[in-house]
């Protein structure tokens, strides 16, 4: 066997078994992208419903809290992203990055200060790389988060909305996630979430013809609210880490199927220069055979004269 032939028959082995993992990892995405988009499906009603409760609350009362109202000036706000603990995913953390850069801009364009909250690996990965601060960061759940991780990211957010900014506190809170869409589209976009927009959920609520309920509050609008807040902030957190992860294992299942179906024409191809290369070495031999008779016929023939 030559030596390029032994080239292409080492590559064919390589590829080979970089497609067999390939291969794996998508089927291994394709089982877990469906069990997290069935935990989309359940938990987003509930979150809709409890933010639906807050606003009709928010809209019966007077009560300033800081779940529906805004402060005068804006001066510090907080931000969580969403990303993975890990990669082969596509441009699933990469577009999430982008969008909470871009996000952070804004509001350091208009004045305010930024507090950054992540989760996953590679968003932290990301800014300690870039040396940028970090408030707090959490890491080791993002495949299959539960509602103990949601409250357990969701309680120093809590804190911080509660106190005053002089003391460390924030005035607004804003997540970045990516929205699982489809199994073949999935959107990273930004979020407001405190405080919540009143008129935005009101007006969402128009087209559908829904009618907020009044209530009576006992002991206070304000006792309510404040009962409210942290499951409102759990909820959405909760529901957000679930559409994140739903996205990265659907993500997870077209890269790897992409680098499934990469592997396989590389392997055509070597295949085809591997052929092309035995077949070059036989041709190559056979002249040599032909040659070498030719010269022996030559020399017999010249002996005999």
């Amino acid at each position: 066997m030559g030596a390029q032939l032994r080239v292409y028959k080492r590559r064919i082995r390589s590829v080979t078994a970089t497609k067999k993992i390939t291969k794996a990892m998508e089927m291994i995405a394709a089982s877990r992208v469906v069990k997290a988009q069935r935990k989309v499906a359940a938990s987003t009603p509930y979150a809709k419903e409890l933010t639906r409760a807050v606003t009709a609350v928010g809209t019966g009362s007077n009560t300033k809290h800081p779940l529906t109202t805004q402060a005068e000036t804006v001066t510090r706000s907080a931000v969580l992203l969403l990303t993975s603990d890990r990669g082969l995913a596509g441009a699933f953390n990469s577009n999430a990055i982008k969008a909470a850069e871009l996000l952070t801009e804004r509001l350091e364009r208009e004045g305010k200060q930024v507090d950054t909250y992540i989760v996953g690996r590679r968003g932290l990965a990301h800014y300690n790389f870039r040396e940028r601060k970090v408030s707090e960061s959490w890491t080791g759940f993002t495949d299959e988060p539960t509602y103990a991780d949601a409250k357990k990211v969701a309680a120093p957010l809590i804190e911080a909305i509660q106190q005053d900014t002089a003391e460390g506190g924030v005035d607004e809170l804003h997540i970045v996630f990516t929205e699982f869409v489809s199994m073949m589209t999935q959107t990273a976009l930004d979020d407001r979430l405190l405080p919540l927009s009143l008129e935005e959920v009101a007006q969402e609520a128009a087209p559908k013809g829904e009618i907020l309920p009044l209530y009576d509050f006992e002991p206070s609008a304000e006792d309510v609210l404040d009962a409210l807040l942290p499951r409102y902030v759990e909820s959405r957190v909760y529901n957000a880490l679930l559409q994140s992860a739903a996205s990265k294992h659907a993500a997870t299942r077209r890269a790897m199927k992409s680098a499934t179906d990469n592997a396989g024409e590389l392997i055509e191809t070597l295949s085809r220069l591997a052929n092309a290369a035995r077949q070059a070495e036989i041709t190559q031999e056979i002249s040599e055979i032909v040659g070498g008779s030719a010269a022996l016929a030559d020399a017999s023939a010249g002996s005999d004269r």
